[in-house]
């Protein structure tokens, strides 16, 4: 089969189209008439090419009934059923196209020359006999599907601007292979023995009517796809044609095994072959190129392949053919300008890209990015406004915007970022860092966290590094050592598989954390211990009773009861300064320790350090 179904819609267009034909003229229920409408609307949700099968309900159902006129003219008569079925099924044709059209707001699509070069000339003769010939080509793929490709926009078939030009052979042929067949159909009229005949013909027709531009403009020149229904109409062609030469004799039978075993033959090569073209990207586009090598779209395609490949000579070698063929193809001097960058030329693709397409989106975002490396800032803003007036949800445009704007403007271009992806934790990673150059270090910590959370990869068990070594880094130099080792005691526990660098440095920094904390509990939970200079004064107090009942204080005359044990005690409370213990956050004076020595160096000092540095 022809057909280049590239989706589930060509598929289930055909499909409820030929359930709704079965439902309309299969069947003898009361409700035969709904159901095929109901079913055609659901062809037409899958494409619109599905709303024909109302239309070949109404004209087969009319064939069917002509007969009677041809029988006896006298007798025959409309039958109210028949009327009842006719004018129910075009009042849903045009109740259903004009859903479609209200769906388009009223307007059928916008299309440029580049997608369909034959609708934009402006000689009505030149039209006409290149949409003539389209159809004659397309019925001749469904014969011979030889020439075969994925796209045939942009100057695939060149058109026909002469009457001497010897393509119109095919289009006459083609004509008058149709008009014998509908002659001969309208002879049989009367008897209607060649029905299947008359099926495959419609068929063969009226779905390809949308694509053929007699109606209305469509977006491409030749597809593939719209011949999938219509192909069921040749199908149905061949094999009454099979039966009618089988029922001549001996011969014609032989001849016919012999034609149908080369025609069956050449068709599974055929697919072969096609299918190993579909293979991959590239094997496509090098066999399409080798059949079309004057579309300029498959070398635009071809060359954004090449680029994807880091293939760059190749790929500027067909942009540039792309170019020669169709100059005034924006997209390809677009692509073109972000591969000449080094030579100079990429300002000048730029600009030919706008001046064939004003509303290039890409092209204003590229002279833009140009502009501020030449440092012409307020050149690269007009670009990125004009970007953004036709694209408001270009998330690289705002954040080329807010490396260029005053920073008076940069918080309302991180809240737009946010707006439009709020679950991509680069954006809050970045409205961290400006934060934190502002000196809000909470508010930039909470932006850190949340881009920790969002990056959390949940099969994997994984966090971006980049928030997390940055709220590490700001916990750190705040002095929040227990909030810091509460991070990284998180990240290592939700932490699976085998374990890296990062997170071997991350358990070796938590782990130190963690054992200097406890240690300087430990050290401030030693309050008997007189050495300590870490006391509070409240540590220090005795009551009257504990100290009256020691034998020294019975013993001891009354005059030096009072006055040296005063003075014991003052010389006690002076040795002692009262302190209180410092919080994480609070000033910056050095802590007291317990006869640390100064010179020692902790063993996990240097893989802190490196986690800190890299991570």
């Amino acid at each position: 089969m022809v057909a280049g179904v590239v989706g589930r819609a060509d598929v289930l267009a055909c499909f409820f189209f030929l359930s709704s034909v079965l439902s309309y003229h299969g069947c003898s229920g009361r409700h035969r008439v709904l159901s095929s409408i109901l079913l055609a609307s659901l062809s037409m949700l899958a494409k619109e090419t599905g709303l024909t099968a109302l239309l070949f309900n109404v004209v087969f159902d009319l064939y069917r009934c002509s007969g009677a006129l041809f029988r006896s003219p006298v007798r025959w008569r409309w039958k109210g059923d028949v009327c009842g079925r006719v004018s129910r099924g075009l009042a849903a044709l045009i109740i259903l196209a004009s859903a479609r059209l209200t769906l388009l707001q009223g307007c059928l699509p916008a299309f440029s020359p580049q997608d369909n070069p034959p609708a934009f000339h402006p000689s009505f003769s030149v039209r006409l006999m290149t949409f003539c010939y389209l159809a004659a080509f397309n019925w001749w793929l469904l014969l011979c599907p030889w020439t075969l490709s994925h796209d045939w926009q942009m100057g695939s078939i060149p058109l026909l601007s002469s009457i001497w030009d010897y393509r119109n052979l095919l289009t006459g042929a083609a004509l008058l292979a149709l008009l014998a067949l509908l002659y001969r159909l309208f002879m049989d009229l009367e008897l209607q023995r060649h029905t299947p005949a008359v099926v495959g013909v419609l068929l063969l027709v009226i779905p390809y009517l949308p694509a053929s531009n007699l109606l209305v403009t469509v977006g491409f020149v030749l597809a593939e796809r719209v011949l999938y229904i219509p192909s069921v109409g040749l199908i149905i062609i061949t094999v009454y044609g099979v039966q009618l030469m089988w029922r001549r004799g001996a011969g014609a039978r032989r001849l016919l095994i012999l034609g149908v075993g080369v025609l069956v033959a050449s068709g599974a090569a055929r697919t072969y072959l096609r299918n190993r073209d579909w293979r991959t990207r590239e094997t496509l586009l090098r066999a399409d190129l080798a059949v079309l090598p004057h579309n300029a779209k498959l070398h635009y395609n071809f060359a954004n392949f090449l680029k994807d490949i880091e293939q760059q000579e190749n790929a500027v070698k067909h942009y540039k053919e792309a170019l020669k063929l169709w100059p005034s193809y924006a997209s390809a001097h677009n692509n073109l300008g972000t591969l000449v960058v080094a030579s100079g030329r990429a300002e000048h693709h730029f600009q030919q890209a706008l001046k064939y397409n004003r509303d290039h989106v890409n092209a204003h975002y590229n002279l833009a990015k140009l502009y501020r490396k030449k440092n012409r800032i307020a050149d690269a803003l007009k670009m990125l406004e004009r970007c953004i007036s036709l694209e408001p949800h270009f998330v690289q445009a705002h954040l080329e915007l807010f490396s260029i704007v005053p920073e008076r403007e940069k918080r309302g271009v991180l809240d737009k970022l946010l707006e439009l992806e709020p679950r991509n934790w680069e954006h809050y990673h970045l409205y961290g860092n400006w934060l934190k150059g502002r000196g809000l270090w909470p508010l930039s910590l909470t932006y850190y966290l949340s881009a920790v959370r969002l990056s959390f990869d949940g099969a994997r068990g994984k966090v971006a590094l980049p928030p997390l070594r940055a709220a590490s880094l700001l916990l750190r130099s705040e002095g929040q050592r227990t909030r810091l080792l509460h991070l990284l005691t998180r990240w290592q526990s939700g932490g699976h598989g085998s374990r890296g660098a990062a997170e071997r440095a991350a358990a070796a920094a938590a782990w130190r954390l963690r054992t200097e904390l406890a240690g300087r509990a430990a050290r401030y939970a030693r309050v008997t211990q007189i050495k300590s200079t870490c006391l509070h004064h409240s540590k220090l107090e005795v009551t009257a009773s504990e100290y009256q009942n020691k034998p020294a204080y019975r013993t001891m005359p009354s005059e030096e009861l009072v006055k040296p044990s005063c003075q014991k005690n003052n010389l006690l409370l002076s040795h002692y300064k009262p302190t209180h213990n410092k919080s994480e956050s609070g000033s910056k004076r050095k802590s007291c320790s317990l006869k640390r020595k100064p010179n020692e160096r902790d063993p996990f000092a240097l893989v802190s350090d490196h986690f800190v540095k890299t991570y």
